[in-house]
């Protein structure tokens, strides 16, 4: 009897994606990283809050994340720790975007990043900005869920 080994873990999480957009698709990328930064992904030394991503010239590119270079870094390299990180998708997935961002309201973000199998992954969402109203909605449902949750609890 084999045992089916979970290779992902999650390295970072974009919470505040999920409380400023609705996410309606995702998508998982590849990313073209310099060894520097594969070093402090693997000590945790990134943030994916300010990031974003953009479609040019046929090819997705994430802004905007940092990634804080270690103390021990190379003193050959002078390291960005906001650079221009190119992603890496199908050019099915690609065209599929390009059509999608180019309607109104919609934009790349970043969710998540995990390792898969040895490779850092981007896992990214078509996203709609919310209201005002949207965001005290999803609020109150929260809330009366975790009422709801505690009563149950209470009266069983």
């Amino acid at each position: 009897m084999t045992q089916k080994q979970n290779t992902s873990e999650t390295i970072a999480l974009n919470r505040k994606a999920k409380h400023e957009y609705s996410i309606e698709d995702r998508y998982e990328a590849g990313m073209a990283l310099e060894g520097w930064e594969v070093k402090s992904i693997r000590a945790g030394r990134i943030q994916l809050d300010q990031g974003y991503v953009i479609l040019k010239n046929g090819e997705a590119w994430l802004l905007g994340a940092q990634i804080t270079p270690l103390q021990s870094a190379s003193t050959h390299i002078n390291p960005d720790p906001q650079r221009t990180r190119k992603l890496l998708l199908h050019q099915g997935e690609l065209n599929k975007l390009v059509g999608l961002i180019e309607r109104r309201g919609y934009t790349l973000v970043p969710l998540a990043m995990y390792w898969k199998k040895n490779c850092v992954k981007l896992e990214i969402g078509l996203a709609k900005g919310k209201k005002l109203h949207d965001k005290r909605a999803d609020e109150k449902k929260k809330d009366w869920d975790r009422t709801k949750q505690q009563l149950l609890k209470k009266y069983r």
